[in-house]
């Protein structure tokens, strides 16, 4: 059985004006996503800048989500590493919390081969018994997870369950498709093709529109699931003008924007991310009003 089917919320982490945590503002947001029907939450990963979070950081916010959740809805927490000794020990830790499944970034910069990417994470869910979800993004970490690989882990791992396709190339997520022959659950990881995704038999989004449009998000998954593709398709295509307005400058600061628009949370963001530039928050604030979530 799939960790979740339809729109899960690839959640942002708050921060006060110091750059420390700001887990009241982190509790509204997981609140606000639950009350309008996101079916799972994804936490402490790109969007939840996972990457400048030290390791107790790390495992307070997915601490604090899964006490939050209170098993409402199924959580995943991020514990990806280049360190595969490092994505081990996240990866028990949250185990250990009671994370519902596991998102396992590809190995950045180091990056491997498709061997050293089978055995990283092999050796990564052998040690937990919770099921994992592969997070393939070739535009952050510079390594490609072959299609094959994927099949492969899927068939030889129990718990390696599905993947994450970020790499906004249709073509390939076919050929996975076409390999993998129902063997593992795909979710889109671009907002602006979920539709397509679902209709290769994608199992729904792991998605940064969901932080501020959830409920619209659920429903491109939901419709499509109760047969109606065409309306799925027209949900999708309204998104794309907002979605491209969340992506027109790296993720997360367009998000980080529109979430202190809606004052959910401020807008602080670590560095190396800095403040959206004034031309691109006037343009993403115009699509967020014309798209009713603002």
């Amino acid at each position: 059985m799939a960790i979740f089917k339809g729109a899960g919320v690839a959640i942002a982490t708050p921060f006060h004006k110091d750059g420390s945590v700001d887990y009241e503002s982190f509790g509204k947001l997981i609140e606000f996503q639950i009350a309008n029907q996101t079916d799972a939450i994804i936490v402490c990963g790109t969007t939840g800048e996972s990457s400048t979070l030290s390791h107790e950081e790390h495992l307070s916010v997915i601490r604090y989500c899964i006490e939050k959740v209170a098993h409402r809805i199924p959580v995943v927490a991020g514990t990806g590493s280049n360190c595969t000794e490092t994505a081990i020990y996240l990866s028990r830790e949250a185990e250990a919390l009671g994370a519902d499944g596991l998102l396992l970034v590809t190995p950045y910069y180091n990056k491997g081969t498709q061997n050293g990417l089978y055995q990283h994470f092999k050796m990564i869910a052998d040690s937990v018994k919770i099921p994992i979800i592969l997070y393939n993004i070739p535009g952050r970490t510079g390594v490609t997870l072959a299609p094959e690989t994927i099949v492969r882990l899927c068939r030889d791992v129990e718990n390696i369950v599905g993947v994450k396709d970020a790499t906004g190339n249709i073509s390939q997520t076919a050929h996975l498709m076409h390999l993998a022959d129902g063997c593992l659950d795909l979710y889109s990881g671009e907002d602006a093709i979920i539709t397509p995704i679902l209709s290769l038999g994608g199992m729904g989004v792991i998605s940064v529109l969901s932080n501020i449009a959830p409920k619209q998000t659920h429903e491109i998954c939901s419709t499509y699931f109760e047969g109606n593709a065409a309306e799925s398709c027209r949900l999708q295509l309204k998104a794309i003008p907002l979605v491209d307005a969340l992506f027109c400058e790296v993720n997360p600061i367009p998000v980080k924007k529109a979430l202190e628009l809606q004052g959910i949370c401020g807008g602080t963001l670590r560095m190396p991310l800095t403040e959206m530039e004034p031309a691109h928050a006037a343009v993403l604030e115009q699509e967020m009003k014309a798209f009713g979530v603002l």
